[in-house]
């Protein structure tokens, strides 16, 4: 009996040794961005889940993302003070035609004056934005940015004067996109009255992120059909289960 005892002893401890080794493992190769394991803590067949779409994806069919439980898009409209998504005008009627809850969202470059840019955006959504997603600015590194960051004050500064001058054209505050390392250096304390939509691809959110938030980008090489043409992988979004896509609608 007792040597019963002690062999069970001996394999639970050897389990419980594998299995931390195992997570130890799992959570060090998540944190180095080496495996995905987000899609363990998301519930796609219940939560409200949406994509991010640019010309990318090149030919988009609304109805059959739709067909696989997507309740939500938001289409790259600009970039910059000059530049604009040469699928915009495309997606966003399909969108509109599908009755695919939609939304624009804009690039911001840390290289022009926020107002203009804010005019860009204006300019080629125009005013077609009733039930339609709150506009938002998307605010990452490109280019060498990383490496040469901005400095914050302008940066601040920029992106008060493009979110105001969208307000003011559209009645709503918009909703700002970031990772979790810009939103540490330059949204947060900065914009608090904003609603916050944050990216965290290789784990959970709530293991970088501890504030706020109304989306949550989940993984970036997310497959579905409906887009053909062009990139292989689409973006995946889940709105927060405590809030309600209707307070993110115009």
């Amino acid at each position: 009996m007792k040597k019963a005892l002690k062999i069970a002893i001996i394999t639970l401890t050897i389990l419980a040794i594998i299995l931390v080794v195992i997570y130890l493992t799992i959570f060090i190769l998540a944190k180095q961005k080496k495996i995905f394991i987000n899609k363990w803590f998301v519930d796609e067949k219940i939560s409200t889940i949406g994509v991010d779409v640019s010309s990318y994806q090149a030919n988009i069919n609304m109805n059959k993302l739709k067909e696989q439980n997507i309740k939500f898009i938001y289409i790259k409209a600009t970039e910059g003070s000059q530049k604009y998504d040469d699928r915009f005008a495309e997606n966003w009627k399909n969108a509109k035609n599908a009755e695919l809850l939609s939304g624009a969202y804009h690039f911001f470059s840390f290289d022009s004056e926020g107002k203009t840019q804010a005019e860009n955006f204006i300019k080629i959504v125009g005013t077609d934005i009733k039930g339609r997603l709150i506009p938002t600015v998307d605010i990452e590194y490109y280019g060498d940015k990383k490496e040469n960051t901005p400095v914050k004050e302008n940066v601040v500064k920029e992106l008060k004067a493009f979110l105001e001058t969208i307000e003011e054209e559209y009645g709503v505050k918009p909703l700002i996109y970031s990772g979790c390392e810009i939103y540490e250096k330059y949204i947060k304390g900065e914009f608090d009255e904003y609603k916050k939509w944050i990216s965290s691809f290789y784990t959970p959110l709530s293991w970088n992120y501890k504030d706020d938030w109304y989306i949550w980008q989940y993984l970036n090489r997310g497959e579905l059909d409906g887009y053909t043409g062009g990139e292989k992988y689409i973006d995946l979004n889940i709105l927060n289960k405590d809030k309600k896509i209707e307070d993110l609608i115009i």
